[in-house]
């Protein structure tokens, strides 16, 4: 190698032994550094911006009174957090140091959140109490009355721990019921999303299908620390039990503890096993009312007997006997018999009379001077009704030509519509002449069917049929007989008969008992 002299001073200046790095190799190694020197710490500050995108990671920073460190939770860690960090808390952040040589600054990779203390823990409750209540979530006008005694009951809680074996055993003792149980998670990062989605899975059950609708819930937990309990105090638990359709009891711890939950129940139990207790009544009190219930109602109904009784009895001394009640109405009903009798004797003998009497007026020549009136009154009739539909025949035609005379413009006018008015006209006058001849005729065959029926009577009533029911005429010297002297007197006699006409011997006098043998007389 040829050593170059420069000592005059005109060539480079010399460089020293410092290394060169490029950028990424210096962003490197201070990443290395920093993450070497912070591989796991815990950092306590307040929350600042708080910024979550859709990609679902977390963005927020950590700062105190001087300075301010950059935080990101990545999309898992963030799912696996039980306290989400809010703006204005005071936390514990724990992760590893490390840096983002895209923009050259470091920031904090946080696994885990947590309250720094429970005083912290407590402001964020009472924050969001504050903030829930001011949405009228728990206003007591919304509470739902619980039923007396439901049919179903829903309890939401661990399937595996002490609790839901307090409250089937208490129920059983008190007054068993159906029971559904949906599991869910009791505490951790699960708990809110899992008790919120069985609050509204039982409200989805629909009345009526396969699975019974519940009638109450009860949400269950046992004790424990703020931290294991704040699954009930997150915002969506409270708004699903909020809507709840289905009335709501939370039994979420011991009797100190209170959880957001337990606000916006429809009712809070100390215990679970209390919440059981005001679920159902216990059924051997409610027998034992029943019992003591129906025991009053038979006294009640044995001491309403026995006053009725003594009332009846009471009232019974005030009536009379039956025999004097009934004793007037019995007389009076035999006299009524008495009169009856003899009334109705009286009233047979007064129209016997009345009909002799009319029967006497009833002759032959009676009879035939009637049918003779009618018969007259019938041709009178007939001739007045004859003149009768020939003169309104004539004054409808008459009243026609005159309408038609009165119509003639309008005519003129409305042709068509004339022609076929006038042509209903003629056909109902057609009509009206037939059902004139028509009536003509039945009253002349009605009144013909009346004379018939009225000579029918009067051949009746007349000689010819009383001779065919075994009567006979007799007649003397040519005329009717009707005594037994007139008979004696008569030259010759003649007896008409049913079939004929018999004649017998001339006058009949009388013979004495001794002129015949047999010692009778004549018939006559």
């Amino acid at each position: 190698m040829d050593l170059i002299d420069d000592s005059d001073g005109t060539g480079p200046a010399p460089q020293g032994n410092q290394p060169e790095y490029t950028v990424s190799e210096l962003s490197g190694a201070v990443k290395r550094v920093i993450e070497g020197e912070f591989g796991l710490i815990r950092v306590r500050g307040e929350v600042g911006r708080v910024s979550r995108p859709s990609s679902g990671h977390m963005y927020f920073d950590l700062k105190d009174d001087r300075s301010v460190i950059a935080a990101v939770s990545w999309k898992g860690q963030v799912a696996r957090m039980q306290v989400r960090p809010e703006e204005g808390m005071e936390v514990v952040a724990t992760g590893r140091m490390t840096t983002f040589p895209g923009q050259s600054k470091y920031q904090l990779i946080v696994d885990d959140v947590a309250p720094a203390g429970a005083g912290a823990l407590m402001a964020m409750l009472e924050k969001r109490r504050a903030a829930l209540q001011a949405e009228g979530l728990f206003d007591a006008g919304r509470k739902k009355p619980i039923p007396y005694l439901p049919k179903v009951i829903g309890v939401v809680t661990s399937p595996s721990g002490a609790v839901i074996r307090d409250i089937l055993h208490r129920l059983r003792d008190r007054f068993p019921r159906h029971v559904l149980i949906w599991p869910v998670a009791v505490q951790g990062q699960d708990c809110a999303a899992q008790v919120a989605a069985a609050i509204k899975g039982f409200n989805a059950i629909e009345p009526g299908g396969p699975i019974p609708r519940p009638d109450v819930l009860i949400v269950a937990r046992g004790g424990g620390s703020l931290e294991d309990l704040w699954g009930f105090n997150e915002e969506v638990v409270v708004r699903a039990a909020a809507g709840s359709r289905i009335p709501l009891i939370s039994a979420v711890g011991h009797e100190t503890d209170t959880t957001l939950i337990d606000f916006a129940a429809d009712l809070r139990a100390p215990t679970p096993t209390a919440a059981a207790e005001l679920a159902v009544p216990v059924r051997l009190e409610l027998l034992a009312v029943l019992e003591a219930l129906g025991a009053r109602l038979v006294r009640g109904i044995g001491q309403g007997v026995v006053l009725r009784r003594q009332r009846l009895r009471d009232l019974a001394r005030a009536l009379p006997r039956v025999e004097t009640l009934v004793a007037t109405p019995r007389q009076r009903l035999d006299g009524a018999v008495l009169r009856l009798s003899s009334g109705l004797g009286l009233a047979v003998a007064r129209k016997h009379r009345e009909f002799d009497r009319v029967a006497g007026r009833l002759q032959p020549q009676a009879l035939r001077a009637g049918l003779a009136r009618q018969g007259d009154q019938l041709t009178a009739r007939g001739e007045r009704l004859g003149r009768a539909i020939l003169l309104r025949l004539e004054r409808r035609s008459e009243r026609l030509e005159a309408l038609a005379a009165r119509l003639a413009p309008a005519l003129a006018r409305m042709l068509g519509d004339a022609g076929r008015r006038t042509a209903e006209g003629r056909g109902r006058l057609a009509a009206l002449g037939d059902r004139l001849e028509a009536a003509s005729g039945q009253r002349l065959a009605r009144l013909a069917d009346r004379l018939e029926a009225l000579d029918r009577t009067r051949g009746t009533l007349g000689y010819a049929a009383t001779l065919k029911r075994g009567y006979a005429v007799v007649r003397g010297d040519g005329a009717v007989v009707t005594s037994k002297a007139a008979a004696e007197k008569a030259a010759a006699l003649e007896i008409e008969f049913r079939d004929g006409r018999l004649s017998v011997g001339g006058r009949a006098g009388k013979r004495s008992k001794g002129d015949g043998e047999s010692g009778q007389g004549t018939l006559f």
